[in-house]
């Protein structure tokens, strides 16, 4: 059974209805990304960061997967697939898919401010400033902030090396080390890039562009690679 890994970006979650998390005047739901999405901000200011989450998780929970996402887990029915997304909703796993890396977190999940290998499940889109992890230390989103590590990003790319066809789906490829990822897949890889503007990939052979949104472009594609095993 062949291997299909897709590298998911905000693209396909903007459909829907998730803001991007840098739109075009830099800012994401109106702040500056310093304010809420570092270390720093959180030491400055815990609950800014926190109420921000929150409102996040609440977007998140209320959203609905779309057709790209739903159509990306019929590829399960003739192959191995793997999704490594830079996405922090869960709308993969609501659409269907079974094997989602999520590079930057989950924002339905909660971790400890002093250990980020203790993660807990939300109930409910509030995390409240007095819930605490087990060593005592305020709960926060399960997110990874700019400054922080991607404890993922090395299985992502041992899976990335280990593609049989490569899928890039709604990402610009503008944030490392996610958009090195391509980079561990094989030269001789055929490779599928959907997006209405397609990123500057260079050096790249067996590119295959679909110049279309991911819920347009994505089903066609996947109708593709399902008949090609008929």
């Amino acid at each position: 059974m062949k291997h299909i890994v897709i590298l998911t970006g905000a693209g396909i979650s903007a459909e829907s209805g998730l803001k991007t998390f840098r739109d075009s005047d830099g800012l994401w739901e109106g702040y500056n990304i310093e304010e809420v999405a570092t270390p720093q901000a959180w030491k400055r200011n815990p609950v800014l960061v926190q109420d921000f989450y929150n409102m996040r998780r609440k977007a998140v929970l209320e959203a609905k997967p779309n057709a790209a996402h739903i159509a990306l887990a019929r590829l399960e029915e003739k192959y191995k697939v793997t999704i490594i997304t830079q996405n922090i909703d869960d709308l993969h796993e609501r659409g269907g898919s079974t094997n989602v890396v999520h590079l930057h977190g989950i924002i339905t999940r909660s971790q400890s401010s002093k250990n980020p290998n203790y993660t807990y499940p939300i109930d409910g889109w509030e995390l409240k400033m007095d819930e605490v992890c087990e060593l005592g230390s305020p709960l926060r989103a399960h997110v990874v902030w700019f400054g922080e590590a991607v404890p993922m990003i090395e299985t992502a790319m041992d899976i990335c090396n280990r593609a049989d066809i490569f899928i890039l789906v709604g990402t610009s490829l503008a944030v490392y080390p996610a958009a090195s990822l391509i980079s561990y897949v094989g030269h001789e890889i055929t490779k599928y890039v959907v997006d209405p503007k397609i990123p500057p990939i260079y050096n790249l052979i067996g590119l295959i562009k679909i110049e279309e949104k991911a819920s347009i472009g994505v089903p066609i594609l996947v109708d593709k690679l399902l008949n090609d095993l008929k």
